[in-house]
């Protein structure tokens, strides 16, 4: 990783002289690098773009919405990204991108990812956690969404959490009543409309049942962006295994993020936790299906990395709400969480590291492209052209 430090080092030092422009008649910036590819499945636009070269980022799923806390009739609050939120939020984000044409490239194509690595900018995804911010009525033809995908937006999850109208939520996975609500037939035909606008379809928060119809429904690949598995922590937000191999099958793909109630039941999490998820979808859904997600800033958790990424004190912000779904006997939450972090991952080189764990835990380098970023590239590529 040091020497692939010190290539990108160089290349910027030739790119400000003006000599790799000199040479890009001859080659590609990829090409005269050889720097690997890294794509992540979720993360924001940091404050200080700095933080864009320091991840070593080539692309990334940006997460734009805006949220509105809603209480639900339970005392448990669902977080919902409304149409108002969101129409401001993505108009904020566009705003920022478009002001700082050096370092951020709007991701509209898969393309843009090799136009985002030869000119060393970050291309961003614009994505949305939840499709509550399409309010309309079927009868208007979804206009909603031509609305978002003409400001940028190119990823729609379904749901967040919980359910609404168009899919069941993981957090509806009641464990004592066996609650798994289906896709309806409004997500139905969101999912038509989606394929149709060639814009990706995000079942991560999607209850099993609803990530199967999509699968079913969907002509084009569909995605977890971020998510856990299932056969190694039993919870109703980590995946089963018929969920990651339906989204295999589809050509789409499923990452793995970093928060680690969800990755590990044991009392220090570890890079080795996160390596096992990976080899469990490698596994389940095949290589062409691993990815890497975050589900963070860039830099990192912000609160563990104020406490010094201590678990102990960072996991207090959860418990309320940890206990609030275990009131409800939601699958899962019975167990107390112990920790939100891997101490070595929740840091802004942790791509680097997992390529690093990766190669140690014995991925080929092929295997290895494919989960640090060619997997995103290839469906990116596919869904959005």
């Amino acid at each position: 990783m040091a020497v692939q430090s010190q290539r990108r080092h160089l290349l910027k030092a030739l790119a400000a002289g003006g000599l790799l422009t000199q040479l890009a008649p001859l080659t590609s910036w990829a090409q005269l690098s050889s720097q690997p590819l890294y794509i992540d499945g979720l993360s924001f636009l940091p404050d200080d773009l700095a933080d864009l070269s320091g991840s070593k980022l080539d692309a990334y799923l940006c997460d734009i919405s805006a949220i509105e806390a809603i209480k639900q009739p339970d005392g448990t609050t669902n977080y919902k990204r409304t149409y108002n939120a969101c129409v401001q939020s993505i108009s904020e984000a566009l705003t920022r991108v478009n002001a700082n044409p050096d370092k951020l490239l709007l991701g509209k194509s898969g393309q843009d990812i090799q136009r985002a690595q030869d000119s060393q900018r970050t291309a961003v995804f614009f994505q949305i956690q939840g499709a509550d911010c399409v309010e309309q009525s079927i009868n208007s033809g979804l206009a909603q969404v031509d609305e978002f995908y003409d400001r940028g937006l190119r990823v729609l999850q379904l749901t967040h959490h919980y359910g609404n109208k168009f899919s069941g939520g993981a957090l509806d996975n009641d464990g004592t009543q066996g609650l798994n609500l289906p896709l309806t037939p409004a997500g139905q035909q969101l999912i038509e409309k989606l394929n149709q606008k060639k814009m990706l379809i995000d079942v991560s928060h999607s209850s099993p049942q609803s990530a199967l119809e999509t699968a079913r429904a969907s002509k084009m690949p569909i995605v977890q962006s971020h998510g856990a598995v299932r056969a190694i922590v039993n919870h109703a937000r980590c995946s089963p295994d018929e969920v990651i191999k339906a989204i295999g099958d589809t050509g789409g793909l499923f990452g793995v993020f970093m928060m680690t109630f969800w990755l590990t039941n044991d009392k220090i999490p570890t890079t080795e936790h996160y390596i096992a998820h990976l080899k469990h979808v490698a596994n389940i859904g095949g290589i062409d299906a691993v990815a890497i997600a975050n589900d963070y800033p860039l830099r990192g958790h912000e609160n563990l990395l104020k406490l010094e990424n201590n678990n102990a004190e960072g996991v207090k912000q959860y418990i309320e709400w940890w206990h609030s779904l275990r009131a409800r006997g939601v699958l899962g939450f019975d167990s107390e969480p112990q920790h939100v972090i891997i101490p070595e991952l929740n840091n802004i080189d942790r791509m680097e590291r997992i390529d690093s764990a990766l190669s140690a835990a014995g991925f080929s380098s092929g295997d290895r492209s494919k989960i640090m970023g060619g997997n995103w590239q290839r469906v990116l590529t596919e869904v959005l052209g």
